[in-house]
């Protein structure tokens, strides 16, 4: 059974596969980013979302994870992804902060902060 820790890298390290991303989560788990108020409940919607972010930033990966709690069913860290975007042919340079509490081996809830002016600018096309 994975920890909270094995979980979230699992899921930021398969980010490119939305499927086995999405897989991480628990059947009610639920990725939320309410910041840019998106959110989805259960490794199908979740893998759709992910999928959809792909579609407009296909090179979407994390990177230079920082972990600043760690226990086994909690875990806080901050990520960055650095890709283009397909639209604006800009680049998505991001830090995203993210906590996670696992049960039973799955993600039951995975919430990120990011910096949304820095999302906006990335995907505007002036």
């Amino acid at each position: 059974m994975k920890n909270a820790t094995e979980l979230l890298e699992a899921y930021l390290d398969n980010i490119a596969a939305p499927e086995i991303a999405a897989s991480q989560f628990a059947q009610d788990g639920v990725l939320e980013l309410p910041w840019v108020q998106a959110r989805a409940q259960g490794p199908v919607a979740i893998g759709k979302l992910i999928a959809g972010l792909l579609g407009k930033i296909p090179e979407f990966r994390f990177k230079n994870v920082t972990f600043f709690i760690q226990t086994p069913d909690k875990v806080a860290a901050e990520y960055q992804v650095e890709a283009r975007v397909v639209d604006t042919g800009k680049i998505y340079k991001q830090t995203y902060c993210g906590v996670l509490i696992a049960e039973n081996g799955k993600i039951k809830l995975l919430r990120e902060a990011l910096d949304t002016a820095v999302a906006a600018k990335a995907f505007s096309k002036d």
